[in-house]
């Protein structure tokens, strides 16, 4: 490596390499990325990211930026939620731009079918194609430890928001107990690569996926770098004893 280093998987390349390399991955996997997800989960992603949605609890009239948004599946609770109380009160539409770097998962999710809030952009977590202080939220699912440069994607997030923006991080984390760390690895490294073998033909896709989690931060240290790119009232959430976890934060 001639420049700087970033993690991508178990393997240090150079950060200019990364980008490329994690774009490779989710070409690969965007066609059957839900139901990838709906297999390797059992389908609590959807009870987590269910929660996520009632925690952001959308309003008419809001600009939610949903990053590295990939088929929309969190786009679409967000409108919905939003029309549904605009339904009761009225209210100018809910505005939910969906970016994500890659190119095959926008198309993957605007297959699946859009809503009249969401608008979809190819776009770099650290390069948001947004003015400043444009949006009431942010927010990013299982999509930030796939980002090259983590600490400049959330001083982006907290350009694009309004002061007092809320902000919201859904991503794998740090199980609490020895017990179901041991576990957790023991399903990761030997069922999740297997899965994918078996079901989208590409193991080393979902192998890397497993490493990545591994290498993202537990939650004590993201919490920290979210208070150090310019957000208040910081904490977490875990969900399934630390499997995952939601931090949240207001822009400062």
């Amino acid at each position: 490596m001639t420049g700087p280093s970033a993690t991508f998987g178990f393997r240090d390349v150079d950060a200019s390499e990364k980008a490329g390399l994690v774009r490779g991955v989710f070409d690969r996997v965007a066609k059957r990325y839900d139901l990838m997800n709906d297999l390797m989960s059992g389908g609590v992603h959807r009870l987590w990211k269910d929660a996520v949605a009632a925690r952001l609890n959308p309003q008419p009239g809001e600009v939610i930026v949903d990053c590295a948004g990939g088929t929309g599946d969190m786009a679409r609770r967000f409108s919905k939620m939003a029309r549904k109380v605009q339904e009761r009160r009225g209210g100018e539409d809910a505005r939910v731009f969906v970016v994500d770097y890659n190119a095959e998962m926008i198309m993957a999710g605007r297959e699946k079918g859009s809503l009249p809030e969401m608008a979809w952009a190819v776009g770099d977590a650290q390069r948001l194609p947004l003015p400043d202080a444009c949006a009431d939220a942010y927010v990013i699912s299982f999509g930030i430890r796939n980002v090259t440069d983590i600490p400049a994607a959330l001083r982006e997030a907290r350009r694009v928001l309004k002061p007092a923006g809320r902000f919201l991080c859904l991503e794998f984390s740090r199980p609490t107990t020895e017990a179901l760390r041991a576990a957790y690895d023991a399903y990761s490294f030997k069922v999740i690569p297997e899965i994918g073998a078996r079901v989208a033909n590409d193991r080393d896709s979902y192998q890397y996926l497993v490493e990545s989690i591994r290498r993202f931060p537990d939650q004590r240290t993201f919490a920290a770098m979210i208070s150090d790119a310019g957000f208040g009232q910081v904490g977490w959430t875990n969900f399934a004893g630390g499997v995952a976890a939601l931090h949240t934060g207001r822009a400062i």
